[in-house]
């Protein structure tokens, strides 16, 4: 008997990671090549850290970050303006039985990462650690 499986209660499905991994890489490589015709995206070094797909395959959204987070603003509103080049472009390679709708959201990683460093960093969390 199979259990239906929903992403908020379990994860991502293998599926879901693949998908979303091989769309990562494709929009790495479009967005590497120059292959989108806006000369302000052309000009920018993005990074697609991660790219997460809904369950029916159907929307992914991709976490961008400008190279030196400087232009955050700039680079999300660049990629939303060419998001149908670029769905056209990174679904090219990839056999999908749909092209996904694509979304763009700035990537927080690194500032979370950030704000946990700093609090492991505080003196009354050092000091429960220490005990």
């Amino acid at each position: 008997m199979s259990k239906s499986r929903t992403s908020d209660s379990h994860g991502p499905s293998q599926r879901q990671l693949r998908v979303g991994e091989l769309l990562r890489r494709s929009l790495s490589e479009v967005l590497t090549r120059g292959d989108v015709h806006d000369p302000e995206l052309q000009r920018m070094v993005i990074t697609v850290g991660e790219v997460r797909v809904s369950p029916d395959l159907r929307v992914a959204t991709a976490y961008i970050l400008p190279l030196g987070g400087q232009g955050k603003d700039e680079a999300l509103a660049a990629m939303r303006r060419n998001t149908v080049p670029l769905r056209h472009l990174v679904v090219k390679g990839i056999s999908l039985k749909f092209a996904p709708e694509l979304r763009f959201e700035l990537d927080d990683t690194f500032d979370r990462m950030e704000a946990t460093r700093r609090l492991f960093a505080d003196d009354h969390v050092r000091q429960d650690l220490d005990d």
